[in-house]
């Protein structure tokens, strides 16, 4: 089942974020082969991060909890906030997805 994980960064957390960078990156890339989308949610005006969004198969909410609790980034400290939402996708486009 599809689960949407949204983080939202603590206010001046950017070191920890660019600290934890690397790490976030190798673990994330060990579960391509299950997420349908993932990446920085992003201010308003595109100049930075403010935390991150991923859509990723899952056994359970029980399994999406628990990655979110080994991910990089959150047990860096980054993270003010993580809400985790069973999601449906009914139309998915290719074509909007930033090369």
């Amino acid at each position: 089942m599809l689960f949407l994980i949204e983080a939202i960064d603590r206010a001046g957390a950017e070191e920890v974020r660019a600290a934890a960078a690397a790490e976030h990156r190798e673990f994330v890339g060990g579960y391509l082969d299950t997420m349908l989308v993932g990446g920085p949610l992003m201010a308003d005006d595109g100049s930075r991060a403010i935390g991150s969004m991923i859509v990723k198969d899952f056994v359970d909410r029980d399994a999406a909890m628990a990655f979110i609790e080994q991910e990089p980034y959150n047990r860096a400290g980054l993270f003010e906030s993580v809400t985790i939402r069973a999601f449906h996708p009914v139309v998915v486009n290719p074509d909007l997805v930033p090369k």
